[in-house]
């Protein structure tokens, strides 16, 4: 499973990354700002992707939205629960930072 990391924290990118290679997956990323998680999500090719919903400023809607569009399924990562996200997205999966690997895999799991 090929899994986008859009995270604009490198500490935390990576430690995901690393939890992603862990479960099995090949990690693309992380886009670290909203304008790079769109073209991320329009160019790569990926089964999943992981966005946290604040970006330097910006947000990981916009990417989301492209996401959805092309059928990719995604989950966001933030601090602030499902409050922090666009009532329309509120279906995808939503994990709390700091991310617990036992959600992680039981997101991952799913969306395989």
């Amino acid at each position: 499973m090929r899994v986008l990391i859009v995270e604009d924290e490198i500490m935390v990118a990576m430690l995901v990354e690393d939890l992603l290679t862990d479960l099995g997956c090949d990690v693309t990323g992380p886009a670290v700002s909203a304008e790079t998680a769109v073209e991320a999500a329009r160019r790569e090719v990926v089964d999943f992707a992981l966005l946290d919903v604040n970006l330097d400023g910006g947000t990981s809607f916009a990417a989301a939205d492209v996401l959805r569009e092309r059928g990719v399924p995604f989950a966001f990562v933030t601090g602030y629960g499902d409050q922090g996200v666009r009532p329309d997205l509120r279906d995808a999966p939503i994990l709390s930072k700091p991310v617990d690997p036992r959600q992680l895999a039981r997101t991952i799991a799913a969306a395989r």
